[in-house]
């Protein structure tokens, strides 16, 4: 491609992305500045709702000390001081407070010692206690009516006392005081997930969503302010440190922006909305967070400032290339002629390399596919040898046992003979022949293994199969059977198999637990029938020594045994027929044992 045509794009990509920087930038600016006007006027009507609602709370308490004041039983109790008096006086209050939802009502003495108070049960109780260094107190013999938030010095809990003067004719008697608490205002405030609190004059904190926020200040007090509001004990111990506000950025109507540390969670940001209490000297001070609404509207604008930009960048750049793509092919076309007749000549010689290679390649592949046919004839004939001598000692394995016993009958009927005892000689020879029917049997099973074929299912009589695989294992194991323990199953019971198959496999189970046995001292061999719904379970157990964990991960594998003389073919043959009936075999073995558990298809009646 000629120079000239990359000279534009290069000026081109440095002009869009600074159009594109900018834009974004002027997007952002302008997306920040509408969600902080919305977070603004959302905001503000939010704390008007809840100067509201707090104002409505601070009202419900104002009323009654006023109507205490001039009530005859609270005037009669301060003149009188009698029992009577002022046991009433009690219950009265303590009525009262159940129905106005105050914290507590107490009425105290001019001297400023609580003579009556609406929790004289309890073990904290007001009564006795001198009130006399609190603001309320003070403000309100001097004044008549007093407000005052402070730290009960009894139930240590917060609260705003509204307090006022009892008197007759004579003059002050007393003061009548109502604790009011903001528990409740403070946890739906908690559960709307904003961060809100109220501020005094001082700009302490008194009621807050923030519980960890209490008595803190918005701004470092003065020593001497500070050392005021500590002896008067109107916030106890509190440290009065500021709160956790690190940064101001002002705002229009009074708000500014913050970052402020809430408990739990990192630096945020946050619009700050500040909103004077009626009727009392507090600040209710709102916390909203700036994070989503700003983020959410900065790449809105963003998106937008793209959609518009982009369209209009692609088509001047489309312009662009068209441009370039003209000056492009008039150079091209100049090139061409030149260049076709270079390649004429190029193409040619290489044609005739090509020609020469490919000729050479397909002597290769034909003496390649040659070797790879003599290959694959010795893998087959290869393959067909391993198959033979898997077949040829499977067939060894499976006739061994019937040979043993027609070995062991012929010399038992050689004996009967020679005794003269010619029925048990018939008996044996008649035993002789059905194992070598069986054998021909195996045989024909093991030929249709061959031809990839199985033996079609039958119901079986299970207690048969159990009792001919216990005869044919009699010859071998003479005089040992007695540890063999069979659970018979019901004679109408039967399974789904072939009674041959199921025999070799019993035999391979039976044997492999009398075998394991050999030589062990009190050995037993259990062997039990369970009746599921769907399939029969039989449970051939010993007390053995188990099966080596080397072998019985690869247990079910060919030419795997822990025999000296076995070949590990039983339980793959097993395994095989069973699974052929759609059944299965399980085992679990350790120090005290082994379980081989084979479960059967019951065969429907």
């Amino acid at each position: 491609m000629p120079a000239f045509a990359w000279a534009p794009w290069p000026v081109f990509a440095f002009a869009a992305a600074t159009i594109l920087i900018s834009a974004l930038y002027a997007a952002g600016l302008y997306g920040r500045s509408s969600a902080l006007e919305t977070l603004l006027d959302q905001g503000r009507a939010d704390a008007n709702l809840k100067v509201a609602l707090l104002s409505a709370v601070l009202e419900r308490p104002r009323a009654l000390p006023l109507l205490l004041a001039e009530d005859q039983l609270v005037v009669g109790a301060l003149a009188s001081r009698s029992t009577q008096t002022i046991d009433a006086l009690d219950r009265k209050l303590e009525g009262l407070v159940t129905g106005t939802h105050a914290s507590v009502l107490y009425v105290t003495g001019r001297d400023g010692i609580a003579v009556a108070s609406s929790n004289w049960r309890e073990p904290l109780s007001f009564v006795g206690n001198d009130y006399s260094f609190r603001e309320y107190f003070r403000r309100a013999m001097e004044n008549g009516t007093a407000e005052h938030f402070a730290l009960g010095s009894v139930s240590k809990r917060p609260g705003l006392y509204i307090s006022r003067r009892a008197e007759n004719e004579a003059g002050a008697l007393g003061v009548v005081v109502v604790k009011m608490e903001f528990d409740q205002l403070e946890s739906d405030w908690h559960e709307a997930n904003r961060p809100v609190y109220v501020t005094d004059a001082d700009g302490v904190v008194l009621i807050t969503s923030i519980p960890s926020w209490r008595f803190m200040a918005t701004a470092p007090l003065p020593a001497e302010r500070l050392g005021a509001i500590r002896d008067s004990l109107q916030f106890g111990d509190a440290p009065l440190t500021p709160l956790p506000i690190v940064r101001q950025e002002p705002l229009s109507g009074g708000a500014s922006i913050v970052s402020a540390i809430l408990p739990g969670t990192s630096e945020g940001e946050y619009v700050r909305l500040l909103t004077p209490v009626p009727s009392t000297s507090w600040r209710l001070e709102y916390l909203v967070p700036t994070e989503p609404s700003v983020a959410a509207a900065v790449r809105e604008a963003r998106l937008l400032a793209l959609a518009v930009l982009v369209p209009i960048l692609a088509l001047i750049a489309l312009l662009l290339r068209r441009r370039q793509l003209i000056g492009i092919r008039i150079a091209a076309e100049k090139a061409l002629r030149v260049e076709l007749e270079r390649r004429v000549v190029e193409r040619t010689t290489d044609l005739s390399r090509a020609r020469d290679l490919l000729q050479e390649e397909i002597a290769d592949h034909r003496s390649t596919e040659s070797k790879l046919q003599v290959v694959q004839q010795e893998l087959v004939q290869a393959n067909r040898l391993a198959i033979l001598g898997q077949v040829a000692v499977g067939v060894a394995h499976e006739i061994n046992q019937p040979v043993a016993t027609i070995r062991a009958y012929a010399d038992n009927a050689r004996v009967f003979l020679q005794r003269n005892r010619t029925e048990s000689a018939e008996e044996n020879l008649g035993e002789i022949a059905a194992l070598t029917e069986r054998i021909g049997m195996i045989t024909e099973e093991l030929k249709a293994f061959g031809r990839k074929g199985r033996t079609p299912p039958e119901a079986v009589d299970l207690r048969g199969a159990i009792e001919g695989a216990v005869v044919l294992l009699r010859s071998r194991f003479a005089g040992r059977l007695d540890i063999l323990a069979i659970d018979l199953p019901p004679p109408d019971l039967a399974v789904i198999g072939n009674r041959v198959r199921l025999e070799q496999v019993l035999i391979n189970l039976f044997q492999n637990a009398l075998e394991a046995l050999e030589g062990r001292a009190e050995a037993s061999v259990n062997v039990s029938v369970e009746t599921l719904p769907d399939e029969i379970v039989i449970k051939v157990s010993d007390n053995g020594p188990g099966i080596d964990p080397t072998v019985r991960s690869s247990l079910f594998s060919p030419f795997n045994t822990s025999k000296e003389k076995g070949l590990g073919l039983g339980l793959v043959i097993s395994k095989d027929i069973v699974a052929d009936y759609g059944g299965r075999i399980e085992v679990e073995s350790g120090e005290t044992g082994t379980t081989f558990i084979v479960y059967l298809r019951k065969a429907v009646p």
